[in-house]
C-alpha cells in the first residue's frame, strides 16, 4: 500500500488558463471557483482564464493559485482520493491545510486574499531574491551571516538550488560570492520583493491579525510545515506557524526528507506546474511522483 502525500505548489507556477478545464467539465470545481469569488469580491474565473496584467501580481496571484489547487483537490477527494500526509510550499501551505480538513476553502480564502495584499503592500523598495545554483548549503549560510545588509536563505528547494533574500545590495554581494565560492550560477528572481525575509515581518503581524478569526478545525490528516519541516498535529499550532511563514525560510527540502524517512513513498503535486516535482527528482528519484494540472492528468490518476 503506498503512503500517499499530496503537496501544493507555491507562488510563481501561475499562468492564464490554468484550472479552466476543471471549471469547464467538474461541477465540484466550478463551485470552489464560485466560493472564492464569493469571499473574495474579486472575479476568480476572468481572473484565471482571461488574459489580464493582474495575474502576476502577488495579491491576486495568490488567491488564483489556491483557488485552482483548491478545485482539483476537491475532484480529487469526490473520486475517493485521499492522502496519508500534506505538504505546500509557501503559499501551497494553505492549500496542504485545506487538504488536511484544517481550514475550509471559504476559511483559506479570506486568509489568503488578505495575506497576498499584505506581503504586496509590505513589499519594500531594494528588496530581491536570487537562486543559487550549485553550492553546498552550509557555504550559503555562512556568507549570508557574513554579508553586509539583510540577507537569508529564503528557500531551502532541494539539493543544488538554494534562493536567497534581503535588501537588493546585500542579495547581490552574496550572490556574486557564492560563484566566487563554486556556486554555477546566482540568478535573479523576477519577484516583486524580498519574500520569506524579515523585511516581511510586518505582514506576517498584519496576517496574524487576520487569522485571529480564522476558524481553524482539528486535524483529520497531518501535515508538515515550512517553518520547522515537521509535522504539525494540533490546531493551536497552526497559527502561529502561519505569521512566521511569512518571513521564515522555507524548508521544503527538510520537509520532503522528513516524510520520506517515514516511509511516504507516493507525491502528487496538485495545481498548476511540475516546480515541486522537478524539486523531487533531486531529492529523491525513487518514489513515485505524479503532477496533476489538467483535467487529463485527473483522468489518468484516479482511472478514468
Amino acid at each position: 500500500m503506498s503512503k500517499t502525500v499530496f503537496m501544493f505548489p507555491g507562488q510563481g507556477a501561475q499562468y492564464i488558463g490554468m484550472g479552466k478545464d476543471f471549471y469547464d467539465n467538474i461541477e465540484v470545481c466550478k463551485k470552489i471557483f464560485e466560493i472564492a469569488s464569493e469571499v473574495t469580491g474579486l472575479d476568480i474565473p476572468k481572473l484565471c482564464f482571461e488574459e489580464n496584467d493582474q495575474i502576476n501580481v502577488t495579491e491576486y496571484t495568490q488567491i488564483a493559485m489556491l483557488t485552482v489547487e483548491a478545485a482539483i483537490f476537491e475532484a480529487l477527494e469526490v473520486s475517493g482520493k485521499k492522502p496519508q500526509a500534506t505538504a505546500g510550499l509557501s503559499l501551497g501551505e494553505y492549500g496542504a491545510l485545506i487538504a488536511s480538513k484544517v481550514m475550509e476553502p471559504q476559511e483559506a480564502f479570506k486568509v489568503v486574499r488578505q495575506r497576498g495584499i499584505f506581503m504586496q503592500e509590505a513589499v519594500p523598495t531594494g528588496g530581491a531574491m536570487s537562486a543559487v545554483l550549485g553550492l553546498d548549503v552550509s557555504v550559503i549560510e555562512e556568507i549570508c551571516e557574513k554579508t553586509k545588509g539583510i540577507v537569508s536563505i529564503a528557500n531551502y528547494n532541494c539539493p543544488g538550488q538554494i534562493v536567497i533574500t534581503g535588501e537588493e545590495a546585500a542579495v547581490a554581494a552574496a550572490g556574486e560570492a557564492c560563484k566566487k565560492a563554486g556556486a554555477k550560477r546566482a540568478v535573479p528572481l523576477k519577484v516583486s520583493g524580498p519574500f520569506h525575509s524579515q523585511m516581511l515581518k510586518g505582514a506576517g503581524e498584519k496576517l496574524g491579525r487576520v487569522l485571529e478569526d480564522a476558524k481553524v478545525n482539528e486535524f483529520a490528516i497531518p501535515y508538515v510545515s515550512n517553518v520547522t519541516a515537521d509535522y504539525v498535529v494540533e490546531a493551536k499550532d497552526v497559527k502561529p506557524l502561519l505569521i512566521r511563514q511569512v518571513s521564515s525560510s522555507v524548508r521544503w527540502q527538510q520537509s520532503i526528507e522528513r516524510l520520506l524517512a517515514d516511509g511516504y513513498d507516493e507525491f502528487v503535486e496538485i495545481g498548476p506546474g511540475r516546480t515541486l516535482s522537478g524539486f523531487m527528482r533531486k531529492i529523491n528519484r525513487d518514489v513515485k511522483t505524479v503532477n496533476i494540472e489538467k483535467l487529463e492528468d485527473f483522468k489518468n490518476y484516479v482511472g478514468e
